[in-house]
């Protein structure tokens, strides 16, 4: 338990800490305590309403990790299952024309969830939430409207780009994503009210539904089209049960400079996603010279097994936000949240992306087969990147809780800016090779800006202790497979890459434990509390 002693300076002026409230503390030198700041201070904060019924937060939160880490197992399951079962049902060309009109889905999709309005919604704490709930969907409407042209804009100029006009159909199509996507802002609702269990299986939806329709449509031979179709029906999906479901009625309400208050806060979240955006767009309109649209296949499979690695930090992130937003004035609070979190989601993230560079030839060799061997470098490359850039990586949800979204911004700008610039060259130098070291480069200047902005924003938080805990566990594991990998060669039979990952698992897991064990006792407490308060 702890609590806010304040002492008054002889000049006036008022400076606090927190102190244990085990005990008295001793003023500071040269202070003298002034009792009505003490006994304000001594007075319990206010509490956020979305906490009012939760007696036990961090039971409550570990239980939003359960469920949320049951979906997110679920999610990399369906999303492994459709990405396998698309490769074996289309070629790698259709994966790169997939990646291609991909283009047109992130700039109608991705742009309009960054520019969105949920995240400003669950942020605030207004008094009155069905009000602010019908303009946050208002706002969401407007923001979904200005969204169309830019869309359109990109499905022409990436078939014009380029130069495959097949591309421009499917793109079109997508568009209709949009109004799904603004029809499903009630879940944000229960997001903001920690509700987890309702949340996730409503989201549940969507993927299963897209996975059921891609998968599908793939075998039947639709080739890249069923990407499209079953993305549409999952989404559409989505929306109409949330129409249905939705805790406030779906009504349109504006207030004067409630556009300003959401453009404040969404306005860097569109620098961002347009930086990224920018990003994908140089890779893939000019890697479809420089690596031709089998390579680009290539990166769109190295993608998606990457993104693995961002399961951990989703679970946790995730449900944590709406409950770092009620507490988003305790600084010291939260950079302790912040460490316990970031390493909790290192330890997944870590050691699956270290793997992917460990055991790529034998993904390729036993499973995926080798027409997809010129993956292998590339997805060395980017397992690496990927492992580095979780260091810090949930910075985003806490500079977003306090209202501060610009620093979001002039990260993605700068990297990005790196990375298209040395990708250009370097594909052409390299082919695959090249595009991976871009962005590899890139992580750098990311990491770098990643640690100056959390010595700001955070007290006590280092980005280079931070990097050498979390690879700690992993070396450990990493070394000696890796010599057994030289000894025993490049590519394995199926039996000895199994036993060989069985012991990378094996060892990772038990250096964690040894490293990490305070931490792991402390998380599993609170799940612990939280199951016998619900026996």
């Amino acid at each position: 338990m702890r609590s806010k002693r304040v002492w008054q300076t002889r000049d006036g002026e008022m400076s606090a800490g927190i102190t244990d409230h085990l005990g008295p503390a001793p003023p500071p030198a040269g202070l003298r305590p002034d009792r009505e700041a003490v006994a304000a201070s001594m007075a319990p904060p206010p509490r956020d309403e979305r906490l009012r019924g939760i007696r036990n937060i961090r039971g409550h939160l570990a239980n939003g990790m359960l469920i949320t880490g049951t979906f997110q197992i679920g999610l990399l399951g369906i999303t492994a299952a459709r990405g396998f079962a698309a490769a074996a049902f289309v070629s790698r060309a259709d994966y790169g024309l997939w990646g291609l009109i991909g283009l047109t889905l992130w700039t109608a999709v991705g742009l309009k969830t960054l520019f969105g309005a949920g995240e400003r919604y669950v942020q605030q704490s207004d008094e009155h939430q069905e009000q602010a709930f019908q303009r946050a969907f208002t706002i969401e409407l407007i923001f979904t409207a200005a969204m169309v042209p830019v869309a359109v804009a990109a499905a022409f100029a990436v078939a014009l780009i380029s130069g495959d006009s097949s591309v421009l159909a499917p793109g079109l199509v997508l568009l209709l994503l949009l109004p799904a996507t603004a029809l499903q802002f009630p879940i944000s609702v229960f997001y903001r009210r920690l509700d987890f269990r309702r949340q996730r299986i409503l989201q549940a939806i969507e993927p299963v539904i897209s996975a059921a329709a891609i998968i599908g449509l793939a075998a039947a031979g639709a080739g890249y089209w069923s990407f499209v179709i079953g993305s549409l029906c999952g989404s559409w999906t989505l929306a109409l049960v949330l129409v249905l479901l939705s805790p406030y009625p779906l009504k349109l309400r504006y207030e004067r400079g409630t556009l300003r208050q959401y453009l404040g806060f969404s306005l860097p979240l569109l620098v961002s996603g347009i930086a990224v955006l920018g990003l994908f767009y140089a890779v893939y309109l000019v890697g479809d010279a420089a690596i031709g649209i089998a390579g680009l296949g290539v990166f769109t499979l190295a993608g998606n097994l990457v993104q693995f690695t961002d399961q951990a930090d989703t679970i946790i992130t995730e449900t944590l936000y709406p409950a770092v937003c009620a507490v988003k004035d305790r600084v010291t609070l939260l950079s302790e949240i912040f460490v316990k979190s970031n390493r909790l989601s290192l330890m997944w993230a870590v050691p699956f992306g270290v793997g992917i560079a460990l055991f790529a030839p034998d993904l390729v060799h036993v499973i995926l087969g080798p027409r997809w061997r010129p993956a292998v470098p590339l997805l060395q490359i980017l397992g690496l990147v990927t492992a580095v850039h979780h260091v810090g990586y949930n910075w985003g949800a806490f500079v977003k809780a306090r209202g501060r979204t610009w620093p979001l911004a002039i990260s993605a700008v700068a990297t990005t800016s790196v990375v298209i610039a040395a990708a250009i060259p370097l594909m052409y130098w390299d082919h695959l090779v090249g595009l991976g070291l871009a962005f590899a480069l890139g992580e750098v200047v990311g990491l770098t800006i990643r640690g100056i902005w959390l010595s700001r924003f955070f007290t006590g938080v280092s980005i280079l202790s931070h990097l050498l805990r979390a690879f700690a566990p992993t070396a450990c594991a990493a070394i000696p497979v890796l010599l057994l990998q030289l000894v025993s060669g490049s590519e394995q039979s199926a039996p000895v890459a199994f036993a060989t990952v069985a012991l990378y698992v094996a060892l990772t897991v038990s250096a964690t434990w040894i490293l990490e064990r305070p931490l792991l006792n402390e998380t599993a407490s609170y799940f612990m509390q939280r199951r016998l308060r619900t026996a």
